[in-house]
């Protein structure tokens, strides 16, 4: 949802500074892999110590990468299939990264059991929405939208994770287990939207 409201404003810093960034000679594909390995190294190094605060606030940073390299790839001309392959299994490392490094903050840092499980779901859930756009398009299908897509999820946990570090009691516990709900809402809209796109493709070869 958000990455429909928000692409227009959103567009008009990251497509200057993309065209620029293509001017100094850098690819989409190295803002993506730098970016994620960027992403990563952060994660895992300030979640698990319980820095969450700082943390959050330069894995934010680093994941704005993620939204440069399209506007590198538009600005250049230089848009490619495997790109958009790079990009993808990027994101899913990167999704990974965040959600496993809070995951062991949570169960062995914080020793927080039910927090644990709700960071799980969110893993889990990030993994299973995106394999079931891709599974879909790969046959065919449609399998965009729904209520928690990558955007939604980012905003929700790292602002949760943000605050709790800086000592607001319950945010991150709360932003968990909506995204937790949310996520297995967006897997069940994705999947519904995969079954009527069949259906519509068997009706239409009929």
């Amino acid at each position: 949802m958000l990455n429909i409201f928000a692409r227009a404003s959103i567009s008009r810093w990251t497509h200057p500074l993309g065209a620029a960034l293509v001017r100094v000679g850098l690819t989409p594909n190295m803002v993506t892999i730098i970016g994620t390995v960027a992403s990563v190294a952060s994660a895992l190094w300030f979640f698990p110590r319980g820095e969450l605060f700082v943390g959050t606030v330069v894995v934010t940073v680093f994941l704005l990468f993620d939204v440069l390299d399209g506007a590198m790839a538009r600005a250049g001309g230089n848009a490619s299939e495997f790109g958009g392959v790079l990009d993808a299994s990027c994101d899913r490392i990167a999704d990974g990264a965040l959600f496993g490094s809070l995951l062991w903050w949570a169960l062995v840092v914080a020793d927080d059991r039910p927090l644990g499980l709700g960071l799980l779901i969110c893993l889990v859930g990030a993994q299973v929405t995106s394999y079931v756009k891709a599974r879909a398009e790969a046959n065919g299908l449609h399998a965009d939208g729904g209520l928690a897509e990558r955007a939604e999820r980012f905003v929700l946990i790292l602002v949760g994770t943000g605050l709790h570090g800086l000592g607001v009691p319950y945010v991150l516990d709360v932003a968990v287990w909506v995204l937790a709900a949310l996520s297995a809402f967006t897997v069940v809209q994705r999947l519904h939207a995969a079954s009527v796109s069949s259906d519509q493709a068997g009706t239409n070869s009929t």
